[in-house]
């Protein structure tokens, strides 16, 4: 796997990030082995990568939905203001419903989408995230579930983009911030 020059370091490989989202898909199976109303609701566009990988093991049948929302307005950091650009476009309603993001980082975005979901009266509603970033929180936000506990570091790959480019690296990495301005 060659390394794009704008990362410092490779933390997650393809084959290691396969291999906990192997394992995640196995909790969602476990989790929702009695629902028959599941929706997987995918937030734009970072959970993409992994949405994609996690649904070829999950058994259970499910529903996918997304939605688009925007709290970084092409900072390095949120903005504390989150913005809902496209809302779901399925009925939750006694429906059981798992978000799938990422990485949960300041922990701003999922809170308000934990509460815009919730509003709409699902019978269940659980999150799900690839990376975690505690260091990160400005809230008290936990997922019901993660994958890798993830560094206070400058994440791209996978999903993880800056400036919306790099999201297609096959891994996660850190990214040289001294980059930035030339993206």
């Amino acid at each position: 796997m060659e390394q794009d020059k704008r990362i410092t370091k490779i933390l997650y490989d393809r084959a290691y990030i396969e291999k906990v989202i192997y394992e995640l898909a196995q909790w969602v199976n476990e989790t929702y082995k009695n629902s028959n109303d599941l929706v997987i609701v995918g937030l734009l566009k970072g959970s993409i990568p992994f949405l994609a990988q996690l649904i070829k093991d999950v058994k259970v049948d499910h529903i996918i939905d997304f939605m688009t929302l925007s709290s970084y307005d092409g900072m390095q950091e949120s903005s504390g203001s989150v913005k809902v650009i496209m809302d779901l476009a399925y009925d939750i309603y006694n429906k059981d419903v798992l978000i799938i993001e990422d990485i949960i980082d300041s922990g701003i975005t999922i809170e308000k989408v934990v509460n815009l979901l919730n509003a709409k009266k699902p019978k269940s509603l659980k999150t799900l995230t690839l990376l975690n970033k505690q260091s990160g929180r400005k809230n008290n936000f936990n997922a019901d579930k993660y994958g890798i506990d993830v560094p206070d570091e400058f994440l791209v790959g996978f999903g993880l983009d800056v400036k919306e480019k790099l999201r297609n690296l096959p891994y996660i990495g850190i990214f040289n911030k001294k980059e930035f301005n030339d993206l």
